[in-house]
């Protein structure tokens, strides 16, 4: 039987579902010797800011019960750079690029970062990374208990999380929406009380779709030292741990709106990869898996196309939010 695994995402057409969070694929060179790229839905960059970030200090990462802790603090090269030496190559994959971006200084950089992409036609996307909960602690320095924001040069900068705000919600999305008519995907955190309510939020502003969840801050501590296990103290806890809540929060975001989801969070093979299916997303992003088995995306695929056979569904889309209570 023939199946149909596109899906549609804004105005981007993916062939199948089945993308790569941004940050655990790097720009996709780091993969090409496991799989064939080309047989991704699409590829979601490792988040880029306007000027070169060192990120966090180390130690970066940390293993726990079923997932891991990053902390990585979006270290990346920069606008300029990713231009001149990984835009180059991912340009050649032909498949969807979706580059993710952050901001170290306010809504200015979301929006000069966002205008620059929309006059490169082999960027199919933009993901609005207005969630990562690793970007608070700059060379050594904290923000005051109970706020996340940026400190630059020793400035504090905008000290809300802007995806923990309905209204800083709205407000970066349609500032972005205005210089750009890419398709526009806003990442979510899951560190809110009410995530159906930023989801809202970015659906009024004019996003085309959201991808939820970012990963959940947490913290590990070394008991002979008495020390946390990463140097920024706190990081985000992703891997199998975090599913129920990422599942949890995907079919409450499907009730409450009606932009195609990109779920994520614990996804490691086709059975945990369809649960995000029938709570209601549209395509999922595989992240934390990358790193234990680099075929994980392949063998998902393989396994979503075997289910729609042995099940009679000729079509990935009729999965989509089909719970049954």
């Amino acid at each position: 039987m023939k199946t149909n695994l596109s899906v549609n995402i804004g105005k981007l057409k993916l062939k199948n579902p089945v993308m790569v969070a941004s940050g655990t694929f790097g720009y996709a060179e780091e993969f090409k010797d496991f799989i064939d790229l080309k047989s991704l839905g699409a590829v979601v960059t490792k988040t880029i800011t306007l000027a070169a970030r060192k990120g966090n200090p180390a130690p970066r990462t940390c293993e726990t019960p079923c997932g891991m802790l990053n902390s990585i603090g979006l270290d990346n090269p920069g606008w300029e750079t990713f231009v001149k030496e990984k835009l180059t190559s991912l340009k050649k994959l032909a498949v969807p690029i979706i580059v993710s971006i952050a901001s170290e200084t306010g809504a200015g950089e979301f929006v000069e970062l966002a205008r620059r992409i929309d006059r490169i036609k082999e960027i199919a996307a933009i993901e609005l990374n207005i969630s990562c909960p690793n970007i608070h602690k700059v060379h050594g320095s904290c923000l005051p208990a109970g706020k996340a924001g940026f400190i630059v040069h020793g400035k504090e900068i905008e000290t809300q999380l802007i995806a923990q705000d309905p209204v800083s919600t709205y407000k970066v999305v349609k500032a972005v929406r205005a210089v750009t008519n890419k398709t526009l995907i806003t990442k979510l955190s899951p560190n809110v009380t009410s995530i159906s309510d930023i989801a809202s939020a970015a659906e009024s502003a004019g996003s085309d779709a959201v991808s939820l969840i970012n990963t959940i801050t947490g913290m590990c501590i070394n008991t002979q030292t008495r020390k946390p296990k990463l140097g920024a103290v706190t990081g985000g806890l992703s891997g199998p741990a975090v599913r129920p809540v990422a599942l949890r929060m995907v079919w409450q975001v499907y009730k409450k709106i009606k932009l195609p989801i990109i779920g994520m969070g614990g996804i490691i093979d086709s059975q945990s990869a369809l649960e995000f299916f029938i709570a209601g997303s549209s395509a999922i992003s595989i992240g934390t898996a990358n790193f234990v088995n680099p075929k994980s995306t392949i063998e998902i695929l393989k396994g979503l196309e075997g289910y729609l056979i042995k099940h009679n569904l000729k079509d990935i889309n009729q999965l989509i939010g089909s719970l049954n209570l």
